[in-house]
C-alpha cells in the first residue's frame, strides 16, 4: 500500500563528499509524521551535545511534509532544520513557495548534511544522482541573482527549483535565512548561517518520483470540501474601513471568538498586509522598539501602510504549491528593479511602525536588498529599531554608526544601516548577528532595549494584546516565533471540533479576562502547540488552518494519505510528543527553558501608560508554569 511518504531521507557528508540513503522505518512515521516532525527526530539523535552551531557536527536538513503532493492542499511548505546559532537550541524555518514537493520528487523525505566543505559547493540531483558542484562562481552573489544563473544553466525539459543563501549567509550572521523562488525566505532561526557556515551555497532539485497517496479519491473529496469554504468571498471593506474596524475593536470593552474566515477573506483580498493599520490600532502590531503606540504611528503615519496602497502596485498575484488561496503578489519595485515580492505584513510592520518609517518605497527597496542578501526582516528590522533607541539615548552616538544619524524614521539612515549590516562593515558588523549580540557588544545596560526571547528578535504581534503570543514566544522549543499559538489562534483553528477533549473558547466575553492565567487557557496554550506540531509534519500552511480543521481537514488527509485511522485525539497526542522531543534537544544541549523568557517590555514590565495597550500585563512566569504541567515537563 502506498503511504504518501518516500520511505528514505539523503545524508551528504560535505566533509568527504559522500552521500548516504537512509530508509526509515514505518513506525518513525506513525510516531514523528515527516517535515519538522521527522527532521526533529534525525537532528536530536545525529548532532552531539554541545555541538557548534556553525562547526562540523551540526547536522542542516531540508525537509517536506507528509502531505505534500498527495492532492490535498495547503500543503506544500517545507522546513529548514538545525541547530540554531541564534538561539543555541533546536531550530526551525518555515517557507511556502515551490521547493516542498522537489524534494519528495527526488525521492526524499529529507535532505541532511554535515560537515563542512573545503571550498563552496552546491548540491544537485537529477533523475536521481546526487553530485556536489563547485559554486565558487556563485560564491558572493544574491540568492536572486543566485537562483537565476542556476535555474538558467541546469534547466532542460523544465525548471529546476533551487533553495540558497545570499551574502549574509555567506558572512554567518545569525540573522540570516535560506531563500526559494527568487526571494522566498525560511527566515528564522539563522539557519542561513548555518548554511554559509558549511560552504554550501545552494539545493538544486530536478527529480521525476511520483508522489502517490494510500486513498487518492477520499483526499480529492476532501479537497473539494476545503475548496468550497476558501472560494467564499463575499464583498468586504476598503483598507480605511479595515482600519476603522481595528479602532472600534479597540474602544470596544468586549470582544468575539475570532472566526478564521474573517481573516481567510482579508487574506484573498489583500494578502498578509491586511493586517497592517488594524493591527497598529487594535494594540497587536509593536510601535517603537515596543516602547510605543497607535498613538505615535497615528492613522496620518500608518496610511502609507494601508492594504490598498500596497495592493495598487501588485501587478499579479501568486499561490503557492497546493495553496487555492493565493495570498502572494508580485509588485512593482523601486529604483532599477522592476518587480519584487509584495512585503508580507510581518515585514512592512518591522520596517515601519516598529521605526517609525512612513516612506513606503523605502520599506519596498529594504525588503527587495533583505531578501537578495537573505537576511530576515522581521530580525533586520527589530535589529535597527534596537539601534535606534540606542542613539536616541546617547548610547550610540555619529562617531560609533559611521556617521549615520539613527534618529526613528530616517529612511536614509535605515537603508545605510542595512547595507552595513549585510556587508558586515562597521557599526554592521556589530548588529549583523541581532539584537542579543548587540547587546554584549555593545553593553551599557542595552539588553533592556534588546527585544528578543531566547536570542530570537520578536515577531510584530504584540503578548499585551494576545497573551498567548507571549506565552509561546517564552515555552516554544525554537523561541519567538508567531506562526505557533496565541489565544486568537486557537479560536480560529477550531481544534474542539474535531478533538471533544478540548475546551471550546467562550462565544465573547471582556477583554481583560484574557490576562487571566487558568488552566483551561493552558489546555489551549498546549493544544496549538501539538497541533502545529501536526501541521508542520504535515507540511501544513497555518494559514489555510486559520479556517478551521474542520473545514481544512488535515487528520482526514494524514489517514487517507498514509493509510492510517488515527483519531484525532491521537494527532493531537503524536504532536505533544514532538513538542517533547524538541525541548529534549534543547534540554541535551544544555538550554534552560526559563532563558527563553520575553524581554519584560514586552511584558508590560512596567505597564504602558498610553495606547491601546495601557496598563496591560502579562503574568508569564504562571503562564508559563500551567503550559508545562500539559506536558509533565516541570
Amino acid at each position: 500500500m502506498e503511504k504518501g511518504y518516500m520511505g528514505k531521507i539523503l545524508m551528504v557528508d560535505l566533509t568527504n563528499g559522500a552521500f548516504e540513503e537512509i530508509d526509515i522505518p514505518d513506525a518513525v512515521y506513525e510516531k514523528c509524521l515527516s517535515g519538522s516532525g521527522l527532521g526533529g527526530f534525525i537532528l536530536y539523535n545525529a548532532i552531539p551535545a554541545g555541538a557548534d552551531p556553525l562547526g562540523p557536527d551540526n547536522v542542516l536538513g531540508f525537509v517536506s511534509g507528509l502531505l505534500t503532493g498527495t492532492g490535498s492542499l495547503f500543503t506544500g511548505r517545507w522546513m529548514v532544520v538545525g541547530k540554531s546559532p541564534l538561539t543555541g537550541g533546536y531550530g526551525e524555518a518555515n517557507c511556502g513557495g515551490n521547493f516542498s514537493p522537489a524534494i519528495k520528487r527526488c525521492g526524499y523525505d529529507g535532505i541532511f548534511f554535515k560537515g563542512v566543505s573545503e571550498k563552496p559547493v552546491y548540491l544537485y540531483i537529477k533523475k536521481g544522482k546526487p553530485e556536489l558542484r563547485d559554486a565558487a562562481g556563485l560564491w558572493g552573489k544574491d540568492a536572486i541573482e543566485t537562483e537565476e544563473i542556476l535555474i538558467r544553466e541546469l534547466t532542460e525539459k523544465k525548471k529546476p527549483r533551487v533553495a540558497c543563501i545570499g551574502p549574509a549567509g555567506e558572512k554567518r550572521s545569525l540573522i540570516s535565512g535560506i531563500s526559494n523562488d527568487m526571494g522566498r525566505m525560511a527566515a528564522r532561526s539563522g539557519l542561513g548561517a548555518v548554511m554559509g557556515s558549511k560552504n554550501l551555497k545552494a539545493v538544486v532539485l530536478d527529480g521525476n518520483k511520483r508522489i502517490k497517496a494510500a486513498d487518492p479519491e477520499t483526499i480529492r473529496e476532501l479537497s473539494i470540501s476545503c475548496n468550497k469554504w476558501v472560494q467564499f468571498q463575499p464583498w468586504f471593506l476598503s483598507g480605511k474601513g479595515v482600519r476603522f474596524l481595528g479602532i472600534l475593536m479597540r474602544w470596544l470593552p468586549v470582544q468575539t471568538a475570532m472566526d478564521g474566515m474573517l481573516w481567510k477573506i482579508l487574506l484573498r483580498k489583500w494578502g498578509t498586509v491586511a493586517y497592517n493599520q488594524l493591527g497598529i490600532e487594535l494594540g497587536d502590531a509593536p510601535v517603537k522598539n515596543w516602547s510605543g503606540s497607535h498613538l505615535d504611528f497615528d492613522k496620518t503615519r500608518s496610511a502609507a501602510i494601508d492594504p490598498d496602497a500596497i495592493l495598487h502596485r501588485e501587478v499579479s498575484k501568486y499561490h503557492c504549491y497546493s495553496c487555492p488561496l493565493g495570498c502572494g503578489g508580485i509588485c512593482r519595485g523601486t529604483g532599477a528593479v522592476k518587480e519584487t515580492h509584495k512585503p508580507e505584513y510581518e515585514t512592512v510592520l518591522a520596517l515601519s511602525g516598529l521605526v517609525l518609517n512612513n516612506d513606503l518605497d523605502s520599506i519596498f527597496d529594504l525588503n527587495d536588498r533583505l531578501n537578495r542578501a537573505g537576511m530576515d526582516t522581521i530580525s533586520a528590522g527589530a535589529t535597527v529599531a534596537f539601534a535606534m533607541e540606542c542613539y536616541e539615548r546617547g548610547i550610540l552616538t555619529k562617531a560609533d554608526t559611521d556617521g549615520i544619524e539613527l534618529t526613528w524614521g530616517n529612511t536614509k539612515a535605515m537603508v545605510a544601516l542595512v547595507e552595513k549590516m549585510i556587508a558586515r562593515e562597521g557599526i554592521g558588523d556589530i548588529l549583523a548577528d541581532g539584537v542579543k549580540k548587540a547587546a554584549e557588544r555593545i553593553g551599557k545596560d542595552t539588553d533592556r532595549y534588546a527585544m528578543h526571547a531566547g536570542g530570537q528578535e520578536l515577531p510584530m504581534h504584540d503578548g499585551r494584546f494576545d497573551p498567548g503570543f507571549a506565552l509561546h514566544y517564552a515555552v516554544e522549543p525554537t523561541p519567538g516565533r508567531h506562526t505557533i499559538g496565541s489565544q486568537m489562534y486557537y479560536e480560529m483553528f477550531r481544534l474542539w471540533k474535531r478533538d471533544k477533549t478540548l475546551p471550546r473558547p467562550w462565544l465573547m466575553y471582556r477583554k481583560a479576562g484574557k490576562y487571566y492565567v487558568t488552566r483551561r487557557k493552558a489546555r489551549a496554550a498546549a493544544a496549538c502547540s501539538k497541533f502545529i506540531n501536526v501541521l508542520n509534519g504535515a507540511g501544513g500552511c497555518a494559514f489555510g488552518a486559520y479556517i478551521g480543521v474542520d473545514r481544512m481537514p488535515v487528520f482526514e488527509w494524514l489517514n487517507a494519505a498514509a493509510g492510517w485511522n488515527k483519531t484525532p485525539h491521537e494527532y493531537m497526542d503524536m504532536g505533544a510528543r514532538l513538542q517533547v522531543m524538541k525541548l529534549a534537544f534543547n534540554q541535551k544541549h544544555g538550554i534552560d527553558p526559563k532563558s527563553f523568557r520575553p524581554n519584560p517590555r514586552a511584558l508590560g514590565e512596567p505597564a504602558m501608560t498610553r495606547g491601546a495597550n495601557a496598563g496591560r500585563k502579562v503574568d508569564i512566569d504562571r503562564m508559563s508554569r500551567k503550559y508545562w504541567k500539559q506536558f509533565q515537563w516541570r
